[in-house]
């Protein structure tokens, strides 16, 4: 179980991002749902569909990562959050920008540029509060660098994706828009969100596995080899040499190989032989997410085939990303719930077991719809087959509604 600390964040700031990322989750996938027919006409650049993939993308898994990294980073690196009034500050600011950018995107593009730069204000408020924060621990670790270079990441994800505005609102001469867009693409999902997801996997697994007595050495080179990969792939893309993105691939599959290895050898001397069914699809998103790297890696050799790539991006976000927040969720939620309304009355009253907050039984059917759905998604559209995409996104919108009704039933236990 996570140690109490002084240090600890008032619970109603990682709360109201959790909160306000489930009403984003639902929104983004019945959107989704009742504009099939665009994706399987490939009009993925309509007003609908972009304020879809921002809500997803913004609303929910930026701001679900938000949330918990005002509780998780004082917990993990020992240090109370720089400012928690800053905290709040930051989640009203991005929550107008997030919000109103994805519903702006639908009507009106230059209204969309104010809420765009109140989103980009609200994401870089964060980031300084994450770097003061963790400017101030006392020992830094393998976890501060992963951290770190995922919050680097997202800076430099923001910063490019100004650039791109800028650059289609004035033009920049000799600009690579191509090259910014796939670098763009490239360090948010796969830098931020993987670097960000491998750096609290390494204080989760042997938390909820009640795993001891591993080795550390490894995580130095799973950061490095990734780091690695993404590098090669961004020079590929500035100078537009194939060889150097299939050299990319290949290593950042390496990497991931790593850290799969890595959290296998941490499972391995596990305390808790029967994980609990939540935990488990996160230990199956570390599958999924080593299978796309793999795919990624193979599809790299065949230049033919690259229309391929987008069907990989989605499933990554889905089954690798997605499938992550949604398991680990599903455990800090109840944990958080808990520690805030019963630590205080143990051996006072009789308190709720941490499985008894949460229906644990729901999990298998949630996060098995959510990777069906996912899946099917994606061969609805490679199958032009309208029946079929509503079907599997219906899975997802099911999915999503359940997890998110099931987790804010803790919040009145």
């Amino acid at each position: 179980m996570m140690p109490q600390l002084s240090n600890e964040t008032d619970i109603k700031l990682p709360l109201s991002f959790i909160c306000f990322s489930v009403i984003a989750f639902i929104t983004s996938q019945v959107i989704l749902l009742f504009n099939g027919h665009m994706m399987l006409e490939g009009n993925f650049r309509t007003p609908a569909l972009l304020s879809s993939a921002h809500l997803f993308i913004l609303g929910w898994a930026l701001m679900v990562a938000m949330g918990a990294m005002y509780q998780l980073v004082p917990v993990v690196f020992l240090t109370p959050i720089w400012s928690e009034k800053f905290g709040f500050l930051q989640f009203w600011v991005t929550a107008i920008g997030f919000g109103g950018f994805a519903i702006t995107l639908s009507f009106s593009p230059i209204a969309s540029i104010f809420t765009g730069t109140l989103a980009v204000a609200g994401i870089l408020l964060f980031v300084l509060q994450m770097f003061m924060t963790m400017k101030k621990q006392a020992k830094k670790n393998v976890l501060t660098l992963f951290v770190g270079s995922a919050l680097i990441c997202l800076f430099i994800t923001i910063s490019l994706g100004v650039l791109m505005i800028i650059n289609m609102g004035m033009g920049i001469e000799n600009f690579d828009h191509f090259a910014v867009l796939k670098s763009h693409i490239l360090l948010g999902v796969t830098g931020w969100f993987t670097f960000l997801i491998f750096g609290f996997s390494y204080k989760m697994v042997p938390m909820f596995s009640l795993a001891h007595g591993f080795s550390m050495r490894l995580a130095k080179w799973v950061f490095i080899v990734y780091g690695a990969g993404l590098a090669t792939l961004v020079s590929s893309f500035v100078l537009d040499v194939l060889y150097l993105f299939q050299v990319g691939m290949s290593i950042l599959f390496l990497g991931f190989t790593l850290f799969t290895y890595h959290m296998l050898s941490i499972i391995k001397v596990r305390l808790k032989k029967i994980l609990d069914k939540p935990f488990v699809f996160s230990l199956l998103a570390i599958g999924f997410g080593l299978l796309l790297h793999f795919l990624g890696m193979i599809l790299s050799f065949f230049p033919a085939y690259y229309e391929y790539f987008s069907y990989l991006i989605f499933l990554y976000i889905y089954l690798w990303i997605a499938s992550s927040i949604l398991g680990y969720l599903y455990k800090i939620i109840p944990f958080l719930w808990w520690t805030h309304r019963y630590s205080k009355e143990i051996g006072k009253s009789n308190v709720p077991t941490l499985k008894q907050l949460i229906d644990e039984k729901m999990a298998i059917p949630i996060f098995s719809s959510f990777a069906v759905g996912s899946v099917g998604v994606i061969l609805s559209i490679e199958m032009a087959q309208l029946f079929i995409f509503t079907i599997s996104q219906s899975l997802v919108v099911g999915a999503s509604s359940f997890f998110s009704l099931t987790v804010l039933k803790v919040l009145f236990k």
